[in-house]
């Protein structure tokens, strides 16, 4: 309707400059409202108005017309792409503050689980030995000399001293140095056979380097292993066996000749845990009963 207008006013007015700019704003006006293909023809009508003039004045004119036009069509056109450019970039920005805020709050629930895991590891282990000890101690207080009161009073310190240092390390986020993953776990074998349930170290195969992250959860779960032992199995030994062997994997075994699986095994948060521990390393855990009594833990991690 408009570009009818515009023909009628041009014939009007003698081919007057001021229609000829108004038949030009009908492009910007055909580029805002009308699919790309539909101005474009727009632009390549307006310059028929001239088809009235002598031959050389109208391809003259209709050439500069049609210079024109075309100018105003590519120009609104590019304005046009820069706005939606615009309003794209905007929405993209707000969904990637969106996605930065759930980054954030997936990192910092992770976060919260690993210090939760490791205070449980590493302050419930601990804790756990110096309260058997003191167990220990109360049980054999009258009949006991000092020299082994005293001796359990002393590991009973020592533990509570670990756990303090394994808070501080926590609440600090840090991670402690440690020996090599087999002194570890013979520590760990140690303070076992110290509470009354003798434990052995066994290494099969060659050691090798591992990951940080690989070591911390084997000696968790060998730390986990044998804190449940102590405190549910009713066993009188255990054997922790590290094994190189795997190609491309390490395995921790934790054995014991208790009293097995209980009626909801691995139900408890250390478990849970280790399992959060394994997934995040691409391995496993399993809980079975062993031969002929008893109850073997298995991690398997990618080394």
């Amino acid at each position: 309707m408009l570009l009818v207008l515009g023909f009628w006013e041009f014939s009007l007015s003698g081919a007057a400059v001021g229609s000829v700019l108004f038949l030009v704003v009908l492009v910007s006006e055909s580029v805002l409202l009308l699919p790309l293909p539909a101005a474009a023809a727009v632009a390549a009508v307006i310059p028929l108005i001239h088809l009235g003039m002598d031959w050389r004045d109208g391809l003259r004119e209709g050439l500069g017309t049609l210079a024109a036009t075309v100018f105003t069509l590519i120009v609104t056109e590019l304005l046009v792409r820069e706005q939606k450019a615009r309003a794209e970039l905007a929405t993209a920005n707000e969904r990637l503050r969106g996605y930065a805020a759930q980054a954030e709050q997936l990192a910092t629930i992770q976060e919260r689980n690993r210090l939760a895991r490791d205070i449980h590891d590493g302050v419930g282990h601990h804790l756990t030995v110096v309260q058997m000890q003191l167990e220990a101690a109360r049980a054999v207080l009258r009949t006991a000399g000092p020299e082994r009161l005293d001796a359990m009073l002393a590991t009973a310190q020592e533990q509570s001293g670990q756990a303090l240092a394994e808070v501080r390390r926590s609440v600090a986020a840090l991670r402690e140095q440690r020996p090599s993953l087999e002194e570890a776990l013979r520590v760990l074998a140690a303070e076992a056979t110290q509470t009354g349930v003798p434990a052995e170290v066994e290494v099969r195969g060659t050691a090798r380097p591992l990951r940080a992250e690989v070591e911390e959860s084997l000696f968790r779960a060998a730390q986990e292993g044998l804190t449940n032992v102590r405190k549910h199995a009713e066993a009188s030994r255990i054997a922790v066996v590290l094994d190189y062997r795997g190609a491309d994997r390490v395995r921790l075994e934790v054995h014991d000749d208790g009293r097995g699986l209980g009626e909801q095994p691995g139900a408890g948060f250390g478990l849970t845990g280790l399992r959060e521990r394994m997934a995040g390393l691409g391995g496993r855990l399993s809980l079975d009963p062993a031969d002929p009594t008893g109850l073997t833990l298995t991690v398997e991690v990618p080394a």
